[in-house]
């Protein structure tokens, strides 16, 4: 019985943090701009994609830091492609209603959605991961797999260090006076345009980031930006929507629900995310943590 229980939370965490890591940039720009970016997954997928281009030109053979190596890569293509985004659309999203700019990141998402079939394929790939990764530990009965421990660290890590950066630096705490006063930062001399610039890059490069590391998490196919950004939007709902501490405590929560729900009741796999999510709704509907960056 402990055996099992240990297995399901492991399990559980695991999916918490590679959500957490889709969501960790979607649910920063949210606190910030106040846009629901659609086009999150899109980017991730890209930044996947790119992984696994790499990893057809030099095989599968990518050590452990070039893994890394190549994933932070993958978020710096993506967050200069998130700077470009800025430049041509959300500057022009800035004070619009919120239904045209779910309906323009939503266009912007097909639009991935179609560059990738059109370099990639509309078929399923699939990304090795390096040796050192390969394989598993036993703690006690429990099987740990070598993946799903690396995945837990760098969502604890990505947590970590959005935490420092936005309550330790000084542009992180700029970061948080523009998002909850832009007109009274910018009497102060905050330049709110550039603080929303550094915002969208951040938001853009963990993306890109996420997308790296956990291409070999998952087959990569055309609708994976989709299947991503479901799950991110769930935890940054039941967070509290512009909350990092939120998001990371409603992955874990909702992994834990799902994780626990789909092993009491196996054929009705998945259910019980949406059931949380619905039931967290209905019970707290600001989220666990409903001001913007609380601690």
């Amino acid at each position: 019985m402990l055996f099992d229980i240990a297995t399901i939370v492991f399990n559980a965490l695991t999916w918490a943090m590679a959500t957490f890591l889709v969501a960790s940039g979607l649910t920063l720009i949210f606190g910030v701009l106040h846009i629901l970016n659609f086009s999150h997954g899109g980017f991730l997928m890209l930044g996947a994609y790119l992984l696994f281009s790499v990893t057809q030109v030099i095989g599968d053979d990518l050590s452990f830091a070039g893994y890394l190596a190549v994933s932070v890569g993958a978020g710096i293509v993506i967050a200069a492609a998130g700077l470009i985004v800025d430049l041509v659309v959300f500057r022009r999203l800035r004070n619009v209603e919120s239904a045209y700019v779910l309906i323009a990141t939503y266009a912007l998402l097909l639009l991935v959605e179609g560059l990738v079939k059109g370099i990639w394929g509309a078929g399923n790939h699939l990304v090795v991961p390096p040796e050192i990764l390969i394989g598993a530990v036993f703690v006690g009965p429990v099987l740990l797999p070598y993946y799903s421990l690396f995945v837990i660290v760098c969502g604890v890590l990505a947590f970590i260090g959005l935490e420092w950066f936005l309550f330790h630096t000084t542009p992180g705490k700029l970061v948080q006076a523009v998002a909850i006063d832009p007109w009274m930062s910018s009497l102060l001399s905050v330049n709110v345009e550039r603080v929303y610039s550094l915002t969208i890059v951040i938001g853009f490069a963990l993306a890109g980031l996420a997308g790296g590391l956990l291409a070999a998490n998952q087959g990569l196919s055309p609708q994976l930006g989709g299947i991503s950004i479901i799950q991110a939007f769930g935890a940054i709902i039941v967070g509290g929507m512009g909350s990092i501490r939120g998001a990371f405590y409603a992955a874990i929560l909702l992994g834990l629900i799902d994780a626990f729900g789909t092993a009491l009741f196996p054929a009705f796999p998945g259910i019980f995310f949406y059931v949380a999510l619905a039931g967290m709704i209905l019970v707290r509907p600001k989220g666990l943590i409903s001001s913007e960056f609380a601690r």
